[in-house]
């Protein structure tokens, strides 16, 4: 039996163990950004006079909460939104939304006629091959920076083009 004296010492040894193994745990989960992978991400070829342009891939969460990109940023265009497709009275319409959820241990595919991140004002033409810096920025602060080649329109494949 240990003396009444060292107690309260052993008490706060013990409480700083838990909260030291509490925040061992929360760094051990990592961020949104790593819990995210990146497959196939393509850049849309449009004509060169084009405005804009949408950025497309298939993302994979392999964390055990939901990861929620919040934002997007290229040097390729001026402004850079998160969009949906929309049927509003038998017409597709493009909408912003405030994020795009990737369940977890689940997958989002950003595709035409569906999710996508708009690239707007392009300060220049995009060509067919060209990699594009696209930044995904997440609701936990993290942030994943791939490169995205412009191509045309084709069925999305397997392959891991970017973290």
């Amino acid at each position: 039996m240990m003396p009444p004296s060292l107690t309260p010492s052993i008490r706060c040894l013990a409480l700083g163990a838990v909260l030291c193994c509490a925040g061992l745990a929360a760094q051990a989960a990592g961020t949104q950004a790593e819990a995210v992978s990146v497959y196939d991400p393509y850049v849309r070829l449009v004509p060169p006079n084009a405005q804009a342009t949408a950025v497309f891939m298939r993302l994979t969460n392999a964390a055990a909460s939901e990861a929620r990109i919040v934002r997007a940023e290229s040097p390729a265009a001026r402004v850079s939104e998160l969009h949906t497709h929309l049927h509003e009275n038998g017409v597709m319409r493009m909408r912003r939304v405030p994020s795009i959820a990737v369940p977890a241990g689940g997958e989002t595919q950003l595709k035409p006629g569906g999710l996508h991140v708009m690239l707007i004002d392009l300060p220049e033409a995009l060509k067919e091959g060209q990699q594009v810096r696209i930044t995904l920025g997440f609701a936990d602060g993290s942030s994943k920076t791939l490169e995205a080649p412009v191509r045309k329109d084709r069925p999305m494949g397997a392959g891991r083009l970017g973290q």
